[in-house]
C-alpha cells in the first residue's frame, strides 16, 4: 500500500525515536519539563509570539484560543471549508460558546477577501444588545479543505487590517503554516503578523507523532495553561514527545519535496484526463464523478486516500519518495488501460 491519505501517516524516523528516548523530562503539570519549555520557545520564536503552549493536539490548540477570544453570544468568522468549522465537531460552539459564520472565499481557494469581511462586520461595533457580536476572525493558512491553498503576507495583512477595523481578534489555525511558509519561501512569522493567536502543528508533514502549539501573548498563554489543564490537556513527562516535535522542526525545509511530489502527483493525474488543481503545498484535490468508488478502485491497486470536499484527497509528506508516486501514477495508468480494454467492442 501507499499511503497518500494525510500527512498524519508518517512514522517516526530511528533518528527521531532516539532523540525522543533520551529526552530531559519532569512532569509538566506541577512543574516546568525541561524539553516541552525548549519546544514552546522555540516555535514562539518562528511564529514571533512572545510565548507558546505546547497541546496535544491542534483541535485543542484551537478551541483553547477560540474559548479565551470569545464569550458565549459572540459570532466569529471563518473562510467557508475550514478546518474550526468543519473537522472540530462543533466545539467552538459547543465548548467556546461561540456561533460560527463562513465567509465566502471570494479572492481565490481558501482566501477570502477583504470585501467579504467588510461586508460581514458593517455595523458591528453599534450592533443593538440582541444581535449577535462578531468578535473574532479565524483564518487558515494553508487552508486544508482548499487543497492546501495559501494566502500570502499581502493579502493576510489586509484581512488583518480589516479585522482590526472591525474591532475583531484574530486567531490563525495554522496546522500546516509550515508548508504555507515554504511554497512562499517566507519566515512563518511572515504569516503571522498582527494576529492575536496562531496554532501550528508538528504531526502533520514534520514527522512528529503527536503535539502542536499555540502562541501569543504571555497573558494569553497564562489563561491558555488553564483552559488546557481543563480540557484534560496537560500532560506530566511531556518532554518526550516534546522532543520529536523540535526534532521535527530541524525537518521544515524538506517540505520542499512534498510539495515538488505533489505537483508531480498532479500532473500525472491530468494527464490520465483526471480534473486536478495545481497544488500550491502538498495536498492534491481530484474531481471525479463517484468519490467512494473511487477511493475503493485506489484501494484495490495499493493507494489509500481519502474524501475531501466533495473530492478525493491525496496528500504527500516525508514516507511517500518521487519513485513512489510514479508508482502511484504507473497503477492507475495500469488500470485505466485494463479498463478500456474491458469496454472495447468485439471485432467483426
Amino acid at each position: 500500500m501507499i499511503d497518500l491519505r494525510s500527512d498524519t501517516v508518517t512514522q517516526p524516523d530511528e533518528r527521531m525515536r532516539a532523540i525522543m528516548a533520551a529526552a530531559d523530562v519532569a512532569d509538566n503539570v506541577i512543574d516546568v519539563d525541561p524539553t516541552v519549555r525548549a519546544l514552546e520557545e522555540r516555535t514562539a520564536e518562528l511564529l514571533g509570539k512572545p510565548a507558546a503552549l505546547w497541546t496535544p493536539s491542534g483541535t485543542m490548540a484551537n478551541l483553547i484560543a477560540l474559548s479565551t477570544h470569545l464569550r458565549r453570544g459572540d459570532k466569529f468568522l471563518a473562510p467557508r471549508g475550514a478546518h474550526v468549522l468543519t473537522n472540530e465537531l462543533g466545539s467552538a460552539a459547543w465548548l467556546a460558546g461561540g456561533m460560527p459564520e463562513p465567509i465566502d472565499t471570494d479572492a481565490g481557494p481558501g482566501r477570502p477577501s477583504s470585501a467579504a469581511i467588510r461586508r460581514l462586520t458593517a455595523g458591528a461595533r453599534q450592533a443593538p444588545y440582541y444581535m449577535l457580536r462578531t468578535t473574532l476572525l479565524c483564518l487558515e493558512n494553508s487552508h486544508n479543505a482548499a487543497g492546501g491553498a495559501v494566502t500570502p503576507p499581502d493579502e493576510h495583512a489586509q484581512l488583518v487590517a480589516t479585522a482590526r477595523d472591525a474591532g475583531l481578534a484574530v486567531h490563525l489555525d495554522g496546522a500546516r503554516l509550515w508548508n504555507a511558509a515554504v511554497a512562499l519561501d517566507v519566515p512563518p512569522a511572515a504569516l503571522t503578523v498582527g494576529t492575536d493567536t496562531v496554532s501550528v502543528c508538528f504531526s502533520k508533514g514534520l514527522g512528529a507523532p503527536m503535539g502542536s502549539a499555540v502562541a501569543g501573548s504571555v497573558a494569553f498563554i497564562e489563561q491558555a495553561r488553564r483552559m488546557r489543564q481543563m480540557l484534560g490537556g496537560g500532560v506530566r513527562q511531556g518532554g518526550i514527545v516534546a522532543a520529536g516535535c523540535l526534532h521535527a522542526l530541524d525537518n521544515l525545509d524538506d517540505l520542499a519535496a512534498d510539495h515538488a511530489n505533489a505537483e508531480r502527483l498532479a500532473s500525472g493525474l491530468r494527464e490520465f484526463g483526471w480534473d486536478v488543481a495545481q497544488p500550491e503545498t502538498n495536498i492534491v484535490l481530484a474531481g471525479v464523478a463517484d468519490v467512494p468508488a473511487t477511493l475503493t478502485a485506489l484501494r484495490e491497486i495499493g493507494v489509500l486516500a481519502l474524501p475531501m470536499a466533495g473530492r478525493v484527497r491525496f496528500v504527500t509528506h516525508r514516507d511517500v519518495t518521487t519513485a513512489e508516486i510514479d508508482e502511484v501514477l504507473r497503477r492507475i495508468g495500469e488500470e485505466r488501460a485494463r479498463r478500456d480494454r474491458r469496454h472495447e467492442p468485439a471485432s467483426a
